[in-house]
């Protein structure tokens, strides 16, 4: 942007009615996002109850999340279709509807299928938050209707693991679906009374892009399916993955060349010729993967070192979430004085989240519920200002009628950086382990003194072996070898944190070089009526 501000456009009457109809919007972006993360923390109770195996439960989650993330990239040209309320409520029928059905499934091949069809209904969601948030709220209100298009990806996650374990624990598992219903029935109401209702516009399909809705959804398919079957069919070495990434990569290329020269596209990539909507999608990917420090990080710690189960670390989950509801619109209030610039309050931002990582690269054996406090404090700040200065950024040099596409790419980028970032800190923290387990390993073979006890009667997990070099007994060996994974788990996990403050460099590198300084939108709005 420039270094002065130029003027807004005017802001679309904004009433009590419509900012229901927003909430309402909000709710069911809210409401996907949580179906989401809730079924894929269950996932074992859910292939329990229907019978299904491991390797058929794996695309449970492949095929909702492939699904949902293609969903994104066509749903903000639907909506201008069909209008943004009727296609809005369309989704959120189907939604409802496939989540009553689910759990009354008992064929396998059956629940996967409605499951991909709820992936597509789910998908959908997500972009009409941020649709709705650009086109109807007025400059003064723009930032918070942000910070709400934030907490889909602060609160819901991180308000998974309790409402999980709630469901598992103590209800039944048909409520990890059906807890999807109450909340959509209420934001479909708020939207058919809050979101005026928009014509038809049946001329679009003349210039459909229906070349580049099926390369493109295509691709971006088969890319999930790839990073969420990848690790279990040992990637490339199966015929399977081989044939999905060789065929998805050239489906990728020929979508992005239609989508340059499309006359209605999808994607409208010279929009990236602007430097902060560059950064914005860039920066959305990087703290999507510095997010897991607070998330998969602790809850892999606790589940796999202290023998957690998801309700009891659902209270640190909780130390993110929760203040995410008083954070994210304070920090809204604050993007909206004039002389402060969010490039700044974006690395600090990043700065804590980077803290974080450091003082997670610290953790031992010994570490408890209470030694990630301070890393989730600090993660329950940071995230929503890395998130919301990038978001005011990247929407600033988008105008009104670019929110659509700027919807599309955001929402697309956000769906693939969060599982591709899943699939990353998973595959390295699995690589990390087994090779902190050779070493140890092969450290305890070069080094038996260190192992052996003065006799039977001092014999234990970490001593296991008698003077002679036998086995003191099977339980103290079995005993030792759950320490050695132990502790290869936790110099694993150090090393993930580390990995992880690699990412908040480049952000922060980003950050430093691409941006350029804008303007809270109500500023504008003042200075438009100034020059009146």
């Amino acid at each position: 942007m420039n270094a002065t501000p130029a003027p807004a456009p005017a802001p679309h009457p904004f009433t009590l009615r419509l900012a229901l109809g927003l909430v309402g919007v909000l709710i069911a972006a809210l409401t996907s996002g949580l179906n989401d993360r809730v079924s894929d923390i269950a996932l074992a109770d859910i292939r329990a109850a229907i019978g299904i195996s491991y390797d058929q439960g794996s695309w449970i989650v492949s095929g909702y999340q492939a699904a949902e993330v293609a969903a994104m990239m066509i749903a903000p040209w639907f909506a201008v279709t069909l209008s943004l309320r009727r296609f809005t409520l369309g989704v959120s029928a189907g939604f409802v509807l496939t989540a009553l059905l689910l759990p009354l499934i008992t064929s396998p091949t059956l629940f996967i299928a409605l499951r991909v069809l709820q992936g597509l209904f789910g998908g959908a969601l997500p972009p009409m938050l941020m649709t709705v948030a650009l086109r109807f709220l007025p400059p003064p209100f723009k930032l918070f209707g942000l910070a709400g298009y934030a907490l889909t990806a602060t609160f819901g996650p991180n308000m998974a693991a309790s409402l999980a374990s709630l469901w598992t624990d103590h209800v039944s598992w048909m409520m990890v679906f059906w807890q999807v219903v109450p909340a959509m029935l209420v934001a479909m109401l708020l939207i058919s009374r809050g979101l005026p209702q928009d014509p038809l516009r049946p001329e679009r399909f003349r210039q459909i892009d229906l070349f580049g809705m099926l390369t493109g959804c295509s691709a971006i398919a088969l890319l999930i399916l790839v990073l969420t079957q990848g690790e279990r069919l040992d990637w490339l070495n199966s015929p399977l993955i081989a044939g999905m990434l060789l065929t998805a990569l050239p489906l990728l290329l020929v979508f992005l060349i239609n989508e340059w020269f499309h006359p209605l596209p999808l994607f409208k990539l010279q929009m990236l010729r602007r430097p902060n909507l560059a950064h914005g999608l860039l920066g959305l990917a990087c703290v999507l993967i510095l997010g897991l420090s607070g998330s998969a990080l602790p809850s892999a710690y606790f589940a796999q070192v202290s023998g957690f189960r998801t309700l009891q670390f659902a209270p640190l989950a909780l130390t993110v979430g929760l203040p995410q509801l008083l954070i994210a619109p304070l920090l809204a209030a604050l993007l909206n004085i004039r002389w402060i610039d969010c490039r700044w309050m974006l690395t600090a931002g990043v700065s804590l989240l980077i803290l974080s990582c450091l003082l997670g690269t610290q953790i031992t054996s010994d570490w408890a519920r209470q030694n990630f406090w301070l890393l989730q404090i600090l993660q329950a700040f940071g995230q929503p200002m890395v998130i919301l200065p990038i978001l005011m950024s990247a929407t600033s040099v988008v105008a009104p009628p670019e929110g659509p596409f700027a919807s599309a790419m955001f929402n697309t980028v956000r769906g693939f950086s969060s599982i591709a970032a899943s699939t990353l800190v998973e595959v390295f923290l699995s690589h990390r382990e087994q090779f902190h387990s050779s070493i140890l390993i092969n450290q305890a073979a070069s080094r038996g003194w260190l192992m052996t006890a003065s006799g039977a009667d001092h014999a234990s997990s970490s001593l296991p072996l008698l003077q002679d070099g036998t086995i003191s007994s099977s339980a103290n060996l079995s005993g030792f070898a759950t320490l050695v994974r132990h502790q290869a788990t936790v110099l694993s996990l150090s090393d993930s944190w580390l990995m992880l403050t690699g990412f908040g460099a480049c952000l922060l590198l980003l950050t430093a070089i691409l941006p350029k300084r804008v303007w809270p939108p109500q500023t504008l709005l003042q200075n438009s009526s100034r020059n009146n």
